[in-house]
């Protein structure tokens, strides 16, 4: 194994393979289910980094909004989830 050439690489390798069948796997479903679960991807991550944010706000009313934004991406995710 040459040096740089490690763990990491092959977890990149292995992460480009778990992509792409998930791709492929996307690509088996109809339109409408693709545009949700693509949506539903595109919520968690404003989750992830609404809650990061949250996690530097010093300010109260920042704060406050950006809670105000949580709760409303969590009410998509759940309305989309059940659908």
């Amino acid at each position: 194994m040459a040096i740089g050439w490690g763990k990491s690489f092959e977890d990149q390798v292995e992460e480009g393979n778990q992509r792409q069948s998930a791709e492929e796997r996307a690509a088996r479903l109809p339109l409408e289910a693709r545009v949700r679960v693509q949506r539903l991807e595109s919520l968690q991550l404003s989750r992830s980094r609404m809650l990061e944010q949250l996690e530097r706000a010093k300010h109260n009313a920042h704060r406050e909004v950006l809670m105000n934004g949580l709760r409303a991406i969590e009410k998509e995710i759940e309305d989309i989830s059940g659908e």
